[in-house]
C-alpha cells in the first residue's frame, strides 16, 4: 500500500554547508549532492522532494517537473536502498520476455515501463530465450531482489513459477495471451480466435490448399493456440493442412524464404495460400516468391501477424493481423499497480486483434498443382 506523506522515506536530508555557492555539489567534502540541495534549487521543502519520488500522484505536474529538473541539474538521484528500508518497498517490478529480438515484446516493455515510471517504479527486464527453465530462473532472481510485481509472457511456464509467485504473494500478470477460463490475469488477445479469422478470410477467397510457416510450437502456448485456430477453421469446411505443408522455424525472413522454397520443391499439389506465424516470416515468403517468379496474390496468397510498420511498405502490401502491443504493456502495468494499491484484483483484459486485408491475399484463381 502507498505510504502517507508523513512516513515518506528520508532521502539524505542532511543540510548542505551554508557557504556553498548555488549549484555546488559538495556535502562535507564528499562531493555528493543531498536532498536539501535539490529542495533549495527547486524552491520546495525536502518533504516535497521525497514525495515526488515516493508518492508522485500527490504532487502537481509543475512541482514534479521543477524538482526533477533541479535533480538533473545537480546530478542527484534518490538512494534506492534507503528508500526500500524506510518504506519496506523496493519500488521495483519485473518482466520476463521470450526474446529481445522481436518488436512486439519491446513495445510491451515500453508501455509497461512508462506506466511504472510515472509511479516511481523501476522495471527489471529478464529474457528466457523461449526456455521455460530460464524463465523460472529469471523469476526466482527477481523475487530474491524484492520485486513487488511481475509480468511474464504466456502461460506455458513450469508450475513452480506460478507457485513461487503465490508463496511470495507477488502480484503478476500473463502477457500476450488471453483465453476464456484462464486462472491467470491475462493481458493479451485470443491467439486461437485471431488465426481462425485469418483462415476464414482465405477460405472465403476460395482457397482449399494451405501451408503454414510458423514458429516452434514446443513450450509456446501462443503458437499452439494459433495452430489450433487454423485447424479448427479448416475443419469447419472439411479441410486440413497436409503434414508436409506444416513447417516450423525461427521468426525470421530467412526462415520464410527457406520454407517457401522447400514447399515449392516438394512433389504433389502446391498450396495456394500460406499462413505465417508473424510478419517477419511472411515478408520472407514474399521475397522468396519474387525470386521464384510466383505471382502474389495471383498464384499464392500470404498472411502475416503483428502488422509491423514495414508490412504496409511491402510490395504487395501484407495482409496481417494488427494488435496494439504497447497497450498490452500499459494495461498490464495498471493491473499490477492496482494490486499494489490494494484494489480488487482484475481478471484479464482482451486487446482487440484486427485483420488488415491488403494486397498479399486475393481470390484463388487456379489450382497450384505442378503442371
Amino acid at each position: 500500500m502507498p505510504r502517507s506523506s508523513d512516513s515518506a522515506p528520508a532521502l539524505e536530508e542532511e543540510p548542505s554547508p551554508a557557504a556553498r555557492p548555488a549549484g555546488a555539489r559538495t556535502r562535507r567534502g564528499s562531493g555528493r549532492t543531498v536532498l536539501s540541495d535539490v529542495a533549495k534549487r527547486a524552491g520546495v521543502s525536502t518533504a516535497t522532494v521525497s514525495r515526488v519520488y515516493n508518492e508522485p500522484g500527490k504532487v502537481s505536474d509543475s512541482v514534479r517537473e521543477r524538482v526533477e529538473r533541479a535533480a538533473l541539474e545537480l546530478n542527484w538521484f534518490p538512494n534506492a536502498a534507503g528508500r526500500a528500508l524506510a518504506s519496506t518497498r523496493s519500488h521495483i517490478a519485473g518482466i520476463v520476455i521470450p526474446t529481445l529480438d522481436d518488436q512486439v515484446f519491446a513495445s510491451q516493455v515500453s508501455g509497461m515501463q512508462a506506466a511504472f515510471a510515472a509511479r516511481g517504479i523501476t522495471l527489471f527486464l529478464g529474457c528466457s530465450n523461449y526456455d521455460p527453465n530460464e524463465a523460472l530462473s529469471q523469476v526466482h532472481a527477481m523475487l530474491a531482489r524484492g520485486v513487488e510485481a511481475i509480468a511474464v509472457v504466456g502461460e506455458a511456464h513450469p508450475p513452480e513459477l506460478f507457485e513461487a509467485l503465490r508463496v511470495w504473494r507477488v502480484p503478476y500478470v500473463v502477457l500476450y495471451a488471453w483465453r476464456e477460463g484462464s486462472p491467470h490475469d491475462c493481458i493479451g488477445f485470443d491467439n486461437r480466435g485471431a488465426y481462425e479469422e485469418i483462415t476464414e478470410h482465405l477460405v472465403a477467397l476460395g482457397h482449399r490448399s494451405f501451408a503454414v510457416c510458423i514458429q516452434p510450437t514446443r513450450d509456446n502456448d501462443r503458437v499452439q493456440a494459433r495452430l489450433a485456430g487454423i485447424r479448427m477453421a479448416l475443419e469447419r469446411h472439411g479441410l486440413a493442412v497436409r503434414p508436409e505443408h506444416l513447417v516450423e522455424g525461427e521468426s525470421t525472413l530467412d526462415f520464410g524464404r527457406r520454407a517457401l522454397r522447400s514447399l515449392w520443391q516438394q512433389p504433389g499439389p502446391r498450396p495456394t495460400a500460406v499462413i505465417c506465424g508473424n510478419d517477419h516470416i511472411a515478408l520472407g515468403v514474399l521475397r522468396e516468391a519474387e525470386e521464384l517468379g510466383i505471382a502474389i496474390p495471383g498464384q499464392l496468397s500470404v498472411t502475416g501477424f503483428d502488422d509491423l510498420a514495414i508490412a504496409c511498405e511491402a510490395r504487395p502490401s501484407l495482409t496481417t493481423m494488427h494488435v496494439d502491443t504497447r497497450e498490452i504493456g500499459t494495461v498490464a502495468a495498471r493491473h499490477l499497480l492496482d494490486a499494489l494499491d490494494g484494489r480488487a484484483a482484475r481478471q484479464g483484459y482482451a486487446v482487440p486483434a484486427v485483420l488488415k486485408v491488403r494486397g498479399s491475399t486475393g481470390p484463388c484463381l487456379a489450382s497450384a498443382d505442378k503442371g
